[in-house]
């Protein structure tokens, strides 16, 4: 391995590409949260702190312009690549000794949010040479929302250098710290009948349990609290005869057509007459 010259501009370049691999494969914090970004108006710092879960993280991009090819570090409110103040810096691939370009720096930061999504735009970047009346550079990253990824990559959507002012350079990534909250489609009946029925199968099985292996009962006594619930069935019934049966509760007697008063006694007839004299 060629050890580079330290009286160069190679080393300081080269350092920071290095600690910049360091923290985007380890995520070693470098920031305090979200706090070190100065928002132009504090009513923003709800809408900076829905990306808590993206900071101590450094995101990388490269784009192919022609001939030259840039990659861009990005990290929320913390030194991107490692360089102070800078929360989104460029290099030029190709050119091993040139100084990183800063686009915009976290002490200028504007935070813009919707439902699921977040705009950041950092100011202040180091100024244009030649595009854009030279004014500083700024860089817009637009964090939308996707349930399925913690953090995705960054991407280069473009560079506006062609007008005369209000230049920027737009990138996208995609994250679930944006994505609003999922509502829960349960009502309270429901949620109460669920804890019922989970109450109900830990009593049964736990009774069950209980009378078969300490109790040692056989059968249907396995049932806990057997005797209880024949009982109560029983009663059950009984109250569902008396409330929906609409018979007379009288018992009707066992046999009809039976005079109440008793019958006359019929005249005894002789037959003495029909005996030979």
């Amino acid at each position: 391995m060629k050890v580079v010259n330290s009286q160069g501009g190679g080393p300081f370049l080269v350092w920071t590409l290095v600690v910049q691999l360091i923290l985007c494969g380890s995520g070693v914090y470098t920031s305090d949260g979200t706090k070190n970004c100065k928002l132009l108006s504090e009513a923003e710092r709800n809408v900076l702190n829905r990306l808590e879960p993206l900071a101590h993280r450094n995101f990388t991009a490269e784009i192919k312009n022609g001939s030259e090819s840039y990659t861009y570090v990005f990290q929320l409110c913390g030194d991107a690549a490692g360089i102070p103040k800078a929360g989104v810096v460029q290099f030029e691939s190709k050119k091993t000794e040139s100084k990183p370009t800063v686009i915009g720096l976290y002490e200028k930061t504007e935070a813009i949010g919707g439902s699921d999504w977040v705009m950041l735009i950092y100011r202040d970047g180091d100024s244009y040479d030649q595009h854009c009346s030279k004014e500083k550079r700024k860089a817009m990253v637009m964090i939308s929302c996707d349930r399925k990824t913690d953090a995705g990559q960054m991407k280069v959507v473009r560079e506006d250098r062609d007008r005369l002012q209000d230049c920027f350079y737009l990138f996208e990534l995609d994250s679930s710290a944006v994505c609003p909250a999922l509502e829960s489609h349960i009502s309270t009946g429901s949620i109460i009948l669920i804890i019922g029925f989970c109450l109900l199968a830990v009593y049964l099985i736990g009774g069950f349990l209980y009378q078969r292996l300490i109790v040692g009962a056989k059968g249907m006594e396995q049932f806990p609290n057997y005797a209880f619930w024949v009982e109560f069935g029983n009663l059950t019934a009984d109250g569902c005869d008396f409330v929906c049966r609409s018979r007379n509760r009288e018992e009707a007697p066992a046999y009809r057509g039976v005079a109440s008063e008793p019958l006359e006694e019929e005249p005894e007839e002789r037959d003495d007459h029909l005996l030979p004299m």
